[in-house]
């Protein structure tokens, strides 16, 4: 049984999703971020980087997104090519993009003050460039037919863009206007069909997402726990 230390809409969603999609039993533990509880003495035992998500396996606790995305599906043996796989260098490299690239430019974007206190307005304007051409390059990634980005069948890949699209939609609150998800159209078309998911519905009822929470989201109002 794995243990996804969580809060509604946030990182961990992903691995939610993921597990989700691997039907694999797990078990939640709410971390209350109105409380920063992911800084506190106990949650730091479990990742010390004091961040959203972690999950405790039969191997020990795991941090990191990315990480615990490609540790689940080569447990399970699903959501990514197989180590030997011919498809596996190129899904390694854009998984990684997306983690340790246009992830990351978004933290900067939505919690600019953090990293530029005295520019905000220009490392604003830069911050949304750099996300723009994440997008773009993965649009044309999608139009590109391979089969474990974009296709008929999600893979993790999948599910970890389409919750960017989500707060790239609502995140930083009233600063949302340059982001229009049609702007890109095979990205909107992998978050339609992400939104009909057993796996994504049953996200939406544990977090409260919304009927439609990747194509058209609204703010989260989950039954536990707060997403800020």
């Amino acid at each position: 049984m794995y243990r996804l230390h969580y809060a509604p809409d946030n990182a961990s969603l992903i691995v939610r999703l993921v597990l989700e999609e691997l039907l694999t039993p797990y078990e939640t533990v709410l971390v209350d971020r109105a409380r920063n509880a992911h800084k506190s003495a106990a949650f730091l035992t479990v990742n010390p980087m004091g961040l959203i998500p972690a999950l405790e396996t039969p191997d020990g606790p795991m941090f990191e997104t990315g990480a615990i995305l490609l540790w689940l599906s080569d447990r399970h043996g699903g959501l990514a090519p197989t180590p030997g796989s011919h498809m596996r260098a190129a899904f390694l490299s854009w998984l990684f993009a997306v983690s340790n690239g246009l992830h990351t430019d978004m933290r900067q974007l939505f919690y600019g003050a953090q990293y530029a206190p005295g520019d905000l307005d220009g490392h604003r304007a830069l911050t949304v460039g750099r996300v723009r051409a994440h997008l773009d390059r993965l649009e044309v990634l999608a139009t590109a037919e391979h089969a474990w980005f974009a296709a008929a069948a999600p893979s993790g890949l999948d599910l970890y863009v389409g919750v960017l699209l989500r707060w790239l939609a609502l995140f930083p609150k009233g600063r949302t206007d340059w982001f229009t998800l049609s702007d890109w159209p095979s990205l909107h078309k992998l978050a339609a069909r992400l939104e009909t998911r057993p796996s994504m519905q049953a996200a939406q009822q544990a977090e409260g997402l919304g009927p439609t929470p990747l194509t058209a989201p609204r703010y989260a109002t989950p039954p536990e726990g707060s997403a800020t």
